[in-house]
């Protein structure tokens, strides 16, 4: 027998790694399958399986990737769930509803998914335990809300809670996205503008200025060597640039580098408030829905950690687990991480206190977003008039630069 790897999915949604003992990748499929295991993919462990230095290797026991799913649009997506929450709402089967919206995708990622979970369904798997097949489509989130509803019988009610907070998450992402265009749009005619400046027209002035051998103040020289260094060593702005974006990712991936990082940016002047509102009102949206739907605390905290996008708050979340699992409060976790404000740490301990938790946490997450809209369309207004200044600013020393030369050479003249 071989020794394969494998990569799958457990019945809560996380992604599991082993080694498995079998005859070949199909068989060892069927006894991670009948282990309660979903398979992505399945490799024969070659550092196991030498034999006088040489590898044996079948066509039985070729590596097998049972799926290489593509992410899915977060509106596509969000559209799918209030689309399925409605078939089963007018009383449709999970199975029927599956296989009419299955046809009316386009070919994709998510009408593979959909076929695959339609065939599981039809074969006896339960709705969440096809889902958590596609990992990468359907988050922990997703498959534990779906679990939760199948266990209390109330699989559209959690669809529909679902679908709101997919639209909401979707709408709270485009608010953003589309202030930032502006702003985006003004940063690259800035760009493109002072390029323009420094390539082709300051070369121009510094040539006159050498032929007529005029003594330059010291902004037409800086802004020169600037323009020689563009046109001689242009690379060296762009190879800066990918440095430090390169950099930031490789301690991004690293926990400590990532809540240095998420750290410095929640304190970060006004961008900071903006960042720290939008995980707040992700966190106490996601911890609300996952508690209002059923999910078991303990398992909901662990969910909103994977998801919380913030490593500070993650932290945060980790505390707040421990805590709660040694049966203390959910409060002084929250309050000690210096992330969240007394606001909402006085809302979360008032709706522990009656049981109301759940739907505090959503009130706490509608009232950010009302607050993220504000704080996104001042930020706006904010950086409209900056750019601006900035710009003319940029301009403005390009144009005196040039001319102070020119004034020199008319008052000797």
């Amino acid at each position: 027998m071989s020794k394969f790897k494998y990569v799958a999915m457990n019945n809560q949604g996380k992604e599991v790694t082993g080694l498995i003992e079998s005859d070949n990748t199909v068989s060892a499929i069927s006894k991670l399958r009948e282990q309660g295991l979903f398979p992505t993919r399945v490799t024969l462990d070659k550092s196991s399986n030498r034999t006088g230095g040489t590898q044996k290797k079948s066509i039985l026991s070729a590596d097998i990737t049972l799926f290489s799913p593509k992410r899915v649009k977060g509106s596509l997506l969000a559209m799918f769930t209030r689309q399925l929450a409605t078939l089963i709402d007018a009383g449709l089967p999970l199975l029927r509803s599956l296989n009419v919206l299955r046809d009316q995708q386009k070919p994709g990622a998510l009408k593979n998914s959909l076929d695959d979970i339609a065939a599981s369904v039809e074969g006896g798997s339960t709705f969440s335990e096809a889902m958590a097949k596609w990992p990468k489509i359907f988050t922990p989130l997703y498959v534990n809300m779906i679990k939760a509803g199948e266990a209390g019988g109330v699989l559209e009610v959690v669809l529909n809670r679902l679908a709101e907070f997919a639209e909401k998450s979707e709408k709270l992402k485009k608010k953003v996205k589309s202030a930032m265009v502006y702003p985006a749009f003004v940063i690259s005619v800035a760009i493109a503008v002072l390029t323009f400046l420094i390539t082709f027209i300051v070369p121009k002035f510094a040539e006159m200025f050498y032929d007529l051998e005029l003594e330059l103040p010291w902004m037409t020289s800086f802004l020169i060597q600037i323009s020689d260094l563009f046109k001689e060593q242009w690379y060296v702005p762009i190879l800066f640039i990918v440095t430090v974006i390169t950099s930031l990712k490789i301690i991004r991936k690293r926990k400590q580098g990532k809540y240095v990082i998420d750290k410095i940016m929640l304190y970060f002047p006004i961008i900071g408030q903006l960042i720290s509102k939008i995980a707040i009102a992700r966190f106490t949206r996601t911890l609300g829905t996952l508690i209002t739907s059923g999910v078991p605390i303990l398992q909901a905290l662990l969910i909103v950690k994977d998801t919380a996008g913030n490593e500070v708050i993650c932290r945060a979340v980790e505390k707040v687990h421990d805590s709660i699992r040694e049966g203390e409060s959910i409060v002084e976790p929250l309050r000690a991480s210096k992330v969240f404000s007394p606001m909402v740490i006085s809302m979360i301990e008032v709706g522990e206190e009656t049981g109301a938790l759940a739907e505090m946490l959503i009130k706490i997450a509608d009232n950010y977003d009302e607050d993220v809209d504000a704080a996104v369309e001042g930020l706006t207004s904010l950086l409209e008039p900056f750019l601006i200044v900035f710009l003319a600013l940029v301009v403005g020393f390009i144009v005196i630069a040039m001319f102070l030369p020119l004034i020199s050479l008319l008052q000797q003249l």
